[in-house]
C-alpha cells in the first residue's frame, strides 16, 4: 500500500479504520478471555479522556513535562503501598509486563557484574515463567536454566536451588504464572536466591491487581509481595486487572540502589547527557496518564467490586468446565486464570483445539491455545461475568458437536508475527 497521492478527509480515514475491525475479538461483548480486560464504563471515560488530554506529551524528558513525572512517581508509589513496600522502594512505569521483565533481568545482570563481578550471567526460572524471561536471556546475553514444574505446576523450589552457582544473578517466580495460574512458593524461592545473593523478581504481571484486592476480600492468598524479605523487586501490570489501556506497567525494586541498575546512562555523544529508565527512549504519555486516571477513578473500593465480580465469573467458569464430562481445569488455579483441558481418558475422544475451534465459530469466542499439555487458556475478568453462563451452555453444545473430532491445526497462539 502506497501512501496517497492526495489526503483523505478525516471521516473517511476513522470509516476505514472502523471497518478494518470487523473480525477483530470481541472484547466490549465480554467474549475474549485476555487480550483486552474490560473495566466498564467508568474506566473507559477516565482513560480516554487522560489519553486525549496528554495525547502529544513525550515522557522522554520528565523535565520538559513535570506532570509526567507527577504521574509516574505517583503511580509508583500506589503501586509500592499496594505491594507493602518499604519507604526505601522505587521504580518506574514501563510499556508492558514484557518490558518490565527484560529490566528486571537487565538489573540484576548489571547488579551482578558491578557488585560480585559476574561476567558470564545465569538465571533460575520454572518452565511456567513467562516467555518474556527468555527473550531477556537473548537480548541480554544471560544463561537461562529452565526447570520443570512441581505435579501442581507450581515452582519447584528443591530442583531450581540445584541449578543456582555462583554466577547466578536472577531467581524468578510468578504470581501467579500464567499458563495454569498457581502462584509459586515465594518465600522458599526468594530463599534460595539470597543465599547467592541474587537478586529474586516476582513477576506479578498478571497477580498485581488481583492479589491485594483479594486479600483485603478476606481471602487467603500465598505470600508474594515484598513483606516477603528477600523479594527484591516486583513487575505488575495496569493494563491487565488494573483495567488500564495498553501499556502501562510498574517495575518496583525494593531499594532505590537496585533501581539503579535498571537505568542506561549515557553522555559519550555530541547530543549531551542522556538517561533511559527502560527500553523505549521516547515515551507514550497516553498510557500513563489513562493508567493515573483509572487508578484514582477505581480507587480501592472499585478494585475491591471488581475483584469481587472477576473471582466469582472465575470460580462458576471452573465449576462449569468440570461438570462436563471429558473436561478438567489444570490444577488448582489461585486467583483469575485458568487452563481447560480434556480430562484423563478422554485423549481419544475429545480434542481441546477442536472445541476452541468451535467455541469461536458458535459464538466468536476468544481462548488462547497453549501446551504442552494441549489446552485453552482464559484469563477471566469482571467483564466476562454477565456472559459466563452463555459460554458454559456454548461448551456443552460444542463438546456435543465435536466428539471425535480433531483440528487439523495444533498450533499455539499466545502471540504470532503477522
Amino acid at each position: 500500500m502506497a501512501l496517497p497521492e492526495h489526503g483523505t478527509p478525516v471521516d473517511e480515514v476513522i470509516a476505514s479504520l472502523e471497518a478494518k475491525r470487523a473480525h477483530d475479538a470481541r472484547w466490549q461483548d465480554g467474549r475474549t478471555f485476555g487480550m483486552v480486560f474490560d473495566g466498564g464504563p467508568g474506566p473507559h471515560e477516565a482513560a480516554e479522556r487522560a489519553s486525549q488530554l496528554f495525547l502529544h506529551e513525550n515522557a522522554l524528558n520528565t523535565q520538559a513535562f513535570p506532570s509526567l513525572g507527577e504521574i509516574q512517581s505517583e503511580v509508583v508509589g500506589i503501586c509500592r503501598e499496594l505491594f507493602h513496600g518499604p519507604e526505601s522502594a522505587a521504580g518506574f512505569m514501563t510499556s508492558g509486563g514484557t518490558e518490565s521483565i527484560l529490566l528486571a533481568c537487565k538489573a540484576a545482570r548489571e547488579r551482578g557484574r558491578q557488585e560480585h563481578g559476574i561476567t558470564a550471567p545465569e538465571m533460575v526460572v520454572a518452565e511456567s515463567a513467562h516467555a518474556a524471561f527468555h527473550k531477556a536471556a537473548h537480548y541480554f546475553g544471560i544463561e537461562l536454566h529452565k526447570v520443570a514444574v512441581d505435579d501442581d505446576w507450581r515452582a519447584d523450589v528443591e530442583a531450581m536451588a540445584a541449578r543456582v552457582t555462583d554466577n547466578t544473578v536472577l531467581v524468578v517466580g510468578s504470581a501467579p504464572q500464567y499458563p495454569q495460574g498457581v502462584i509459586d512458593p515465594i518465600p522458599e524461592l526468594a530463599a534460595v536466591a539470597a543465599a547467592v545473593d541474587a537478586n529474586f523478581h516476582v513477576d506479578a504481571c498478571m497477580g498485581g491487581f488481583v492479589l491485594p484486592f483479594m486479600e483485603q476480600l478476606g481471602h487467603d492468598v500465598a505470600p508474594w509481595d515484598f513483606r516477603v524479605e528477600d523479594v527484591t523487586s516486583i513487575s505488575a501490570d495496569i493494563h491487565k486487572l488494573g483495567y488500564a489501556p495498553k501499556g502501562a506497567s510498574v517495575l518496583l525494586h525494593r531499594t532505590r540502589e537496585l533501581r539503579r541498575y535498571q537505568t542506561f546512562v549515557f553522555d559519550g555523544w555530541l547530543g549531551g547527557f542522556y538517561a533511559s529508565p527502560g527500553m523505549q527512549g521516547t515515551r507514550a504519555a497516553p498510557p500513563m496518564a489513562a493508567a493515573w486516571a483509572v487508578l484514582h477513578h477505581l480507587g480501592l473500593d472499585g478494585y475491591r467490586r471488581l475483584t469481587a465480580t472477576t473471582l466469582d465469573a472465575h470460580h462458576r467458569m471452573v465449576e462449569g468446565i468440570c461438570a462436563i464430562d471429558g473436561l478438567r481445569v489444570l490444577g488448582q488455579p489461585d486467583a483469575h486464570l485458568l487452563a481447560m483441558a480434556v480430562d484423563v481418558g478422554w485423549e481419544n475422544h475429545l480434542d481441546v483445539f477442536a472445541i476452541g475451534d468451535a467455541l469461536a465459530a458458535r459464538g466468536g469466542w476468544h481462548l488462547d491455545r497453549q501446551g504442552p499439555p494441549d489446552s485453552l487458556h482464559a484469563t477471566v475478568c469482571a467483564g466476562n461475568a454477565p456472559v459466563i453462563d452463555d459460554f458454559l451452555a456454548d461448551l456443552q453444545a460444542v463438546v456435543a458437536e465435536t466428539l471425535g473430532t480433531r483440528a487439523d491445526d495444533r498450533s499455539t497462539s499466545y502471540a504470532n508475527l503477522e
